[in-house]
């Protein structure tokens, strides 16, 4: 049996339905983060263990060695070599036609997941009903809580207020803070209509009636749709706020020029494709001059918050398992003049923090002392290291580009 899905004016696209074969598949797209995927796919195999699942990998054409490094180290892993960027709501679907598990999980490659996410997410979507998507919390790098994680639908109104710096002025307030539902507390789970598509969680069956990403967004607004049609659909999204991952939110979503021209043509194609018909010519006249008026001030408007200056010798306090602490240091010392690194133990005199997971201090421990640390406040950089990878990674500035210290080329394993 094959399912038709409908994106609007766009050309029919064939979504193939599957008799499920396993519970979870998890559909990861990369541009040049193989780094970030690497550690992202050591916490994703460990949240999966015990679970009848698959990984997928679509690779958008990244050129900077992506495939050549994890195909080695990720054998069991699905990677599907795109020979040029085809987007991110198209990778995703690339993937959504192969995929054969009941629950999809679409993820960023620059993400961090605790042991506990699938067996938790899992058990939130067969237990509630009529539910929709499902999102979790995220933190960034620096331990920040990431409010993007639960969003309102952008209506006029809503759009109106995001766009006139209403909700910025009253964060808290529910009639000018819908956008980022600011009025509702971030540590109890609750319906939310937009989710963020860094880490989607959904039912294959609702995407066979709803269908998946449309192919028309090249980046961003993707996640919005969906989230949008699967409530009209009748369903209900939900923020699960006991289950929290870390998204270096400067690694895949740099506030540069670029950045700025694919968000809000997105954002136009979202109000004209939903929110057009019916309302007054010159209302979506001023819309649309709002929409541009604001990516032109964003275009020039430096980053709110910088991260604070790299240091010419780095006071570096690792902490968490023992033997990826060792094999860290021993990385480190091997490197010329130790990466302009000198070690400390007490981590009041550092100036970067690392978290090293392993045996000893697994994912769940190292997101926990990040957030209990928060490093954050006293300038202190942050960064993450699984065992036996071949990077140390990190994003202490949400609006900059992520922060890699390569250490073993081809990885440890």
């Amino acid at each position: 049996m094959q399912i038709y899905q409908f994106f609007g004016n766009c050309a029919r696209k064939k979504l193939t339905s599957h008799h499920a074969l396993m519970l979870l598949s998890v559909i990861i797209v990369n541009y040049r983060v193989k780094h970030f995927l690497e550690i992202c796919l050591l916490s994703v195999q460990k949240a999966l263990e015990g679970i009848d699942s698959e990984i997928f990998v679509v690779d958008n054409a990244s050129a900077d060695g992506s495939l050549e490094y994890l195909q080695p180290l990720f054998p069991q892993v699905n990677f599907i070599a795109n020979t040029a960027n085809v987007g991110f709501a198209r990778a995703n679907n690339q993937a959504l036609e192969k995929a054969r598990g009941k629950y999809v999980l679409f993820l960023n490659p620059d993400t961090i997941l605790p042991e506990t996410a699938a067996n938790d997410c899992l058990r939130f979507l067969e237990s509630t009903p009529n539910i929709g998507g499902l999102g979790v919390r995220m933190l960034d790098g620096s331990g920040l809580f990431l409010k993007e994680s639960r969003r309102g639908f952008p209506s006029p109104w809503v759009a109106f207020c995001k766009l006139s710096g209403l909700t910025a002025l009253f964060p808290k307030t529910k009639l000018f803070a819908a956008y980022y539902l600011g009025h509702l507390p971030a540590d109890i789970s609750h319906p939310a209509p937009v989710l963020s598509g860094a880490c989607f969680w959904v039912a294959r069956a609702l995407l066979e009636k709803t269908g998946g990403f449309d192919e028309r967004y090249f980046m961003y607004a993707e996640d919005i749709d969906l989230s949008y049609r699967l409530e009209q659909a009748g369903y209900v999204n939900y923020y699960k706020a006991d289950t929290t991952i870390i998204h270096f939110k400067g690694e895949s979503t740099r506030k540069d020029t670029r950045y700025v021209k694919l968000f809000y043509k997105a954002m136009s194609q979202f109000r004209r494709k939903h929110f057009r018909k019916g309302l007054p010519a010159l209302f979506n006249i001023f819309m649309e001059a709002a929409i541009w008026l604001r990516a032109a001030v964003a275009a020039v408007k430096p980053s709110g918050r910088l991260a604070a200056p790299t240091p010419a010798a780095l006071k570096t306090y690792p902490t968490g398992d023992p033997a990826a602490i060792q094999q860290l240091l021993e990385s480190l010392l091997a490197q010329s003049g130790g990466s302009g690194r000198s070690l400390v133990f007490d981590s009041r005199e550092a100036d970067e923090l690392i978290f090293c997971e392993g045996m000893q201090f697994s994912f769940h421990a190292c997101i926990s002392a990040l957030e209990a640390g928060a490093p954050y406040r006293d300038g202190m950089r942050t960064r993450f290291y699984a065992a036996n990878s071949g990077a140390v990674v990190g994003s202490s500035n949400r609006d900059g580009q992520g922060e890699v210290l390569v250490i073993a080329e081809d990885g440890l394993r």
